[in-house]
């Protein structure tokens, strides 16, 4: 890669967002601190792990088993519920599928949650999904929406002021569908500052926080007052409010002191001890729980470790859904394992709130739900006769599966149920998303009204402010 284009990248990441970014903050001269948000003295974590499996993992092939039939060519589809068999947990009666055998035996430590259920939002676009995961909010929005990992970064502030409240490890914006996954990767009128910073790969962490190959520490410091001095002149945009470029230059000066400190030994991986490195060493996903670790031991707010979102890639199975999850299990097994029993090692797990989750799970016959079908995407035969018509691949948003560790929820629980047979849909429980993001800002002690006032009405934490934690998630 030549210099430049270098130079680019490692603007693009230290800040936030880039300039453009302001002019989508444009009409957010009516931003005013609403009256409520204080953090509530009973909390139950300090930081927040999300584990996202971007592409729609089927949890009849992973944390909610159910029949499993062996592939033989010419076997009826309609019978397929499950394309492994399931293995025990540390938790009596619970099985997982075969392939997550070191996660399960962590589980007497976390909550199985099987009974999400996504939205409906039309023809399944999986950014559209992600977005509202991501968000709370439904794509459209008349304002740029701030991700969770924003919220949380801006009302609780970082731990430690030289590590950003909010890092987001493992997502390129340079693959398909870059810039529809890029639009909840912001922390919209929140400001710049409060946007995360972005580790694509975490095997290069430390070229994150260092400036371009080629460029002395002296040049880029006067780079920075260069840049600094442009915002102030308004060459960021002239449609952004001061509110936005006081952020911007914010978030400048927060990667510039990050780049000078210590805490940047902090996205080294080679200081880790190999025996501890080759557990994690399954790709960029593994390696970047075992960032996650680092970070979290260094005072992170938020960190996001995806296994990346790819059109047709990893989770997103639209054919060979067995053989690729063989190799996502590999992926994912024992890095997760590990992080858990790392975090509970050091006495951490307990104000750490890990979560797993993706955007919807899979089925091999049902686009949708059984109520609301929608067009298919996928041509599924009746009769299966080669192996890459065997496994779920169509988008299923009536039962999907969670963990969640640490952060005071219960653990070797399991909330939630889906049927036996198919449509394996939530029966029990259900959980919708803005459940699930007041039961993360419960944990964290951010009272369900939080609100900004933007374009003159409160724009809440999740919809109308009316979203309530699951209480019977926590010990």
């Amino acid at each position: 890669m030549n210099r430049p284009t270098d130079r680019r990248r490692f603007l693009k990441n230290t800040s936030a967002a880039t300039i453009a970014a302001l002019a989508a903050g444009a009409p957010m001269t009516n931003f005013l601190l609403s009256s409520c948000g204080k953090r509530k003295p009973d909390t139950k974590a300090d930081t927040v792990i999300l584990l996202w499996m971007g592409g729609g993992m089927a949890h009849t092939d992973t944390f909610d088993p159910k029949r499993y039939t062996p592939f033989t060519k010419g076997m009826k589809a309609n019978d397929v519920l499950s394309t492994f068999p399931s293995i025990p947990t540390a938790i009596d009666g619970v099985h997982f599928s075969e392939g997550l055998g070191s996660i399960g035996k962590v589980m007497d430590k976390g909550t199985i949650i099987r009974s999400y259920v996504a939205a409906d939002l039309g023809f399944i676009l999986h950014s559209r999904h992600q977005y509202h995961w991501h968000t709370c909010y439904k794509p459209p929005q008349t304002v740029s929406v701030p991700h969770i990992g924003s919220w949380i970064a801006k009302e609780l502030g970082p731990m430690n002021p030289v590590i950003p409240p909010f890092i987001s490890i493992g997502q390129r914006f340079t693959v398909g569908e870059g810039e529809e996954v890029k639009a909840f990767h912001t922390a919209g009128f929140l400001g710049n500052e409060y946007g995360p910073f972005l580790i694509p790969d975490p095997s290069a962490g430390l070229e994150s926080v260092r400036p371009p190959v080629g460029m002395s520490e002296l040049r880029f410091e006067k780079r920075n007052q260069l840049y600094n001095e442009l915002i102030s002149a308004g060459a960021a945009g002239e449609f952004g409010s001061d509110y936005q470029k006081e952020s911007l230059r914010r978030s400048m000066e927060q990667a510039y002191i990050l780049l000078k400190s210590p805490e940047a030994a902090a996205f080294d991986l080679s200081k880790e001890p190999k025996e501890i490195y080759d557990i994690y060493n399954t790709g960029r996903f593994g390696l970047g729980c075992l960032m996650a670790r680092r970070l979290t031991e260094r005072g992170a707010r938020f960190i996001s470790v995806t296994t990346e979102y790819e059109p047709f890639m990893n989770w997103d199975t639209h054919d060979h859904g067995h053989t690729r999850l063989v190799d996502m299990k590999k992926q994912i097994d024992g890095p997760i394992a590990q992080l858990i029993k790392d975090l509970e090692r050091t006495g951490r797990l307990d104000r750490t709130l890990v979560i797993l989750a993706s955007e919807f799970s899979r089925d091999m016959m049902v686009e949708g739900r059984p109520d609301l079908k929608v067009q298919e995407q996928v041509q599924q035969p009746d009769i299966i006769t080669d192996i890459k018509n065997y496994g779920m691949h169509r988008h299923f948003t009536d039962g999907c599966s969670m963990l969640m560790f640490g952060g005071g929820i219960k653990k070797g629980n399991v909330y939630g149920k889906t049927a036996d047979e198919r449509p394996c849909k939530t029966i029990e429980n259900p959980i919708m998303i803005d459940q699930v993001h007041q039961s993360i800002y419960h944990a964290l002690g951010i009272p369900p009204d939080t609100h900004y006032v933007i374009e003159k009405r409160p724009f809440y934490t999740t919809p109308d402010g009316k979203g309530l934690p699951v209480l019977d998630l926590f010990a």
